[in-house]
């Protein structure tokens, strides 16, 4: 088998960085961090923490989809200037692209992935690496949104996306309660809405999701889901969606980044980006 670079450098990353502190209580002790931001942003991305933590096939298969499936995928600065053209060549349709993460960091590739994916044709929007114990979802939003999180109802910008995983700098649960992890979402998702007119689709894994969240069911009838599982099948989703929009069922494979699936045909996708 072989074991991809992203895995690699992902695991070194947390390596370095010590132990995880596990569990999500109020109270509980982050490891130490830097006040200016985080420590490695560049190594932060959908997906980062979810193979170290849940593991998964180590070489990508193909996914069994039960209705049509169109091919996308995600990148961040990690990627640097992607080959967008090949990327459309090999049948790629959607990208989403981190933005930001918490109030101080802004992928320093952004406006060639951003853009570079909408000149080839493709359908794209931009996601945020959530440290909910770095500020509130109020700030982090705000902060997203004026980095190049909006949206516009142009038929080709897909929702605003928050990026909720394990903790990359200590606590699984970043020191927040169950409920106050649905909180600081609501207020996230909440800012997101009130300043771009839509709701943002909310990317997680199921096992993250239950210990911090508590299984919340709260965003089911607002937020697209994005859930990560790299396996041949989606397995069971949070509670309150009965379906996820697009599937992380990669980190890597044909296309750069991470690769997904939008749980529907092509003319879905373009109806998800007209909100």
């Amino acid at each position: 088998m072989t074991i991809s670079l992203r895995t690699v450098r992902s695991a070194a990353a947390v390596l370095a960085l010590g132990a995880l502190v596990l569990g999500g209580t109020a109270g509980t002790a982050d490891a130490a961090r830097p006040t200016a931001g985080p420590a490695h942003p560049d190594s932060d991305y959908a997906g980062s923490t979810i193979r170290q933590h849940e593991g998964g096939n180590i070489t990508p298969r193909t996914a069994l989809p039960m209705v049509t499936q169109t091919p996308g995928m995600d990148v961040s600065g990690y990627q640097g200037n992607v080959n967008w053209s090949t990327a459309w060549a090999n049948g790629a349709k959607f990208a989403y692209v981190k933005a930001t993460e918490g109030t101080s960091y802004t992928n320093p590739y952004f406006a060639q992935q951003y853009n570079g994916s909408y000149n080839v044709g493709m359908i794209r929007g931009a996601y945020h690496f959530a440290l909910p114990d770095n500020s509130s979802g109020a700030s982090q939003a705000n902060y997203f949104v004026s980095h190049g999180g909006g949206w516009s109802k142009d038929g080709k910008t897909l929702p605003p996306a928050l990026d909720i995983e394990y903790n990359p700098y200590g606590a699984t649960c970043y020191g927040l309660s169950q409920s106050g992890m649905v909180s600081w979402i609501r207020d996230f998702s909440n800012t997101v809405h009130s300043l771009t007119g839509r709701y943002p689709t909310i990317y997680t894994s199921t096992s993250w999701w239950t210990t911090c969240t508590g299984n919340s069911s709260a965003f089911g009838a607002t937020n697209p889901l994005w859930v990560a599982r790299y396996s041949t099948a989606v397995g069971t989703l949070p509670a309150g969606w009965s379906y996820q929009t697009i599937w992380q069922y990669a980190d890597s494979g044909t296309f750069p980044g991470d690769q997904d699936y939008f749980n529907g045909a092509y003319d879905r996708l373009q109806a998800l980006a007209n909100g």
